[in-house]
């Protein structure tokens, strides 16, 4: 079973130019999973909190593209916060974590890059739930 620990930001390559800089993402290359999905929230209201859930077989990245954010996870044991606020570093979160993202500011961009298509079977919405899925003892 994955814990909060398994969830890491990971640096993502930039390709520097006098123009503006590029930040490349690929299957197979540099993201640990296909990507299957792609969504973004924007114009989220700075005291709106998103997410609230964790799912059974989900791997995002998730990227701060515009303005910053904090993503809470938990595995019902340990909790760990990280600050989203540059585009060339990913969130990649693990099955099984619930995540709670907050703190949004103006104008911030929320970019998820998802290793399946949205299935609601897969979203865990109630933190009992996610508890008792834990104590089950299944292994990803």
């Amino acid at each position: 079973m994955y814990s909060v620990n398994d969830c890491k930001v990971v640096e993502l390559p930039i390709v520097h130019n006098e123009s503006g800089n590029i930040t490349v993402l690929e299957n197979g290359a540099n993201i640990p999973f296909d990507i299957k999905r792609i969504y973004y929230l924007y114009d989220v209201p700075m005291d709106t909190e998103r997410g609230g859930h964790a799912h059974y077989d989900l791997n995002q990245y998730i990227i701060a593209a515009s303005g910053s954010f904090r993503v809470l996870l938990d595995d019902c044991i340990n909790q760990k916060e990280v600050f989203l606020n540059r585009p060339d570093r990913a969130l990649h979160i693990v099955p099984g974590i619930w995540r709670e993202i907050r703190d949004f500011s103006s104008g911030s961009i929320c970019l998820v890059l998802a290793s399946t298509i949205y299935s609601e079977e897969d979203y865990i919405r109630n933190y009992d739930d996610l508890k008792a899925f834990r104590n089950e003892g299944s292994v990803f």
